[in-house]
């Protein structure tokens, strides 16, 4: 063993007040670097408004940096403006690869090469960022932002404010609706919407006994099975798709570290996972998506791997101290899920060889134990403003006239719980079904109700349904969305309007001045890689 561990590495780490905190002022305030973050302020500066981004984290990029390296695409050609930029900036870098297509851009790439893309932008572009900004409120009047304050004392005021977090906190601190969990199929009159059994992707294969000990109801559920009511296919509830992380990994002996076993390690959260190898079904590593460098962006495949079915629940609205607490869960579940497959004598000699090959990659995340600092937050709290969309829009029953940006991405969801059912072991939640062809994203689904708040816009947390958000939920996206966004807030700052009320005309233009793709018919025809999920 090489003595690594991940002690470093934390979601949240508190931090005092500043003695002398500091007030920043900036035409567009940010909050959140994600890629939705980047892509914004980056086109507020070339929209010539001054752009800042308080970020909560120490990094920039979100998942697009933090593992995400295998993208979900959907559809290539639906992907313009600065979301296309950054995968052909990636394609130049990584020139005479033999993943890079004919127009340039790369699709697959490792963690570290996009955060140098996304930090080089920013430094270029002369955009302040503030690492490790905790929100602590948002100072409204009149129905504005006016400040958003942080634990550490730090104030940042602007004209507009963008929500560019995976969690949607800035809009939940100004009093903007939203909703978490799965609406009923009534709701917005969906059909894949709320409880769903039946898709036979991601769940379990063969017949694998829930109870502690097999056979035997009386001795309790095993870990990871929940006592909860199957429910009615379609019908509403609190639970939300699954988190995972997206594990940058190598085969490469000269740059390949043994995943460590982690603090707190119990053999016995794999239980299930030993009875359905032992069932005769082994695809717990079969999403390995292969990338640069000889690294791969592990994805959950299968029944059981690395989604942490049901731990997520009370991340969307809990406090940073909770959401810290289920974030070492998550790294400790999925890196003992490793630990397990390449040490456990219980799982086949041939099995643990092929777990044991892969390793961390000594040049990745060398701060956090060489380990993702980015959860894959898959669905938090989603807004409900003006115009919700839904799997209607996704399968063009109805039609968005105010295109900001299309999304092409199946309509999916990770499995949401799993339970006991006649004795058996079952997962539900999972639904991949593709729409017709790329769709457009509402305007009105990216700003607020005009009473709630009219200098804010949401490009991550946007308004949808959960089923909708499955189609929409891809890095590609948000950077679209984010860019669309910024847009609106530099038009509106401009104009001393609200969000809510720039002119669709001149936002169209000037986003295909800004090469976005707003048409459906520009992209539908061209079939770019659908990569699972």
């Amino acid at each position: 063993m090489s003595g690594l561990t991940f002690e470093t590495l934390r979601y949240y780490r508190p931090r005092q007040a500043e003695s002398n905190p500091e007030t920043v002022r900036a035409d567009v305030c940010i909050y959140g670097g994600s890629s939705a973050g980047v892509a914004a302020a980056l086109q507020v500066r070339r929209m010539g408004l001054r752009a800042v981004i308080a970020g909560f984290g120490e990094h920039l990029g979100g998942l697009s940096a933090g593992g995400l390296g295998h993208t979900d695409i959907g559809n290539k050609a639906a992907i313009g403006g600065i979301a296309r930029e950054f995968y052909t900036e990636l394609g130049r870098r990584y020139a005479g690869d033999r993943r890079i297509d004919g127009d340039g851009a790369i699709w697959q790439f490792e963690p570290g090469a996009a955060e140098r893309v996304f930090r080089d932008w920013i430094a270029e572009a002369e955009i302040p960022v503030y690492y490790g900004q905790h929100l602590d409120a948002a100072i409204t009047e009149g129905g504005r932002i006016k400040a958003i304050r942080m634990e550490n004392g730090n104030v940042f005021e602007a004209q507009m404010f963008i929500d560019a977090t995976y969690e949607g906190d800035l809009m939940a601190r100004a009093g903007v609706s939203f909703h978490v969990g799965r609406e009923s199929n009534a709701v917005y009159k969906e059909t894949l919407n709320g409880i769903h059994f039946g898709h036979p992707n991601h769940n379990f294969k063969a017949w694998v006994d829930p109870y502690r000990v097999e056979g035997k109801p009386d001795s309790g559920l095993a870990f990871g099975v929940t006592a909860d009511r199957p429910g009615v296919q379609g019908e509403g509830d609190a639970s939300i798709q699954a988190y995972n992380f997206r594990i940058c990994l190598t085969n490469r002996p000269d740059n390949r570290l043994p995943v460590p076993m982690p603090a707190g390690y119990n053999p016995d959260r794999y239980v299930l996972l030993e009875r359905y190898i032992r069932a005769g079904v082994w695809d717990a590593l079969k999403l390995l998506g292969h990338m640069p460098g000889g690294k791969t962006d592990l994805n959950n495949y299968g029944a059981v791997s690395t989604d942490y079915i049901g731990m997520n629940y009370r991340w969307p609205e809990g406090s940073y101290e909770e959401r810290e607490r289920i974030f070492q869960d998550h790294v400790n579940y999925t890196a003992g899920l490793l630990y397990f497959l390449a040490n456990d004598e219980r799982i086949p000699a041939p099995i643990r060889t092929e777990a044991a090959q892969w390793g961390l990659p000594a040049d990745e995340y060398p701060q956090t134990g060489h380990w993702s600092r980015q959860l894959y937050v898959r669905e938090a709290r989603r807004m409900v403003s003006g115009l919700v969309m839904t799997e209607r829009h996704c399968r063009f029953f109805e039609t968005a006239d105010d295109s900001v940006g299309l999304a092409a991405y199946t309509m999916d969801s990770h499995n949401c719980r799993r339970i006991a059912l006649d004795g058996r072991c079952i997962n539900e939640g999972n639904v991949e079904v593709p729409p017709s062809s790329p769709y457009p994203i509402s305007y009105r689904a990216i700003v607020p109700k005009g009473e709630e708040c009219t200098n804010l816009l949401v490009p991550v947390c946007l308004s949808a349904s959960h089923i909708a958000f499955g189609s929409i939920r891809m890095e590609p996206v948000f950077m679209i969305l984010g860019q669309s966004a910024a847009t609106v807030a530099v038009l509106a700052a401009e104009s001393g309007c609200a969000v809510q009320d720039v002119p669709y005309p001149e936002l169209r233009k000037r986003l295909l001045q800004d090469r976005q793709v707003l048409n459906p018919e520009a992209a539908k025809h061209a079939k770019g890689p659908v990569n699972p999920q």
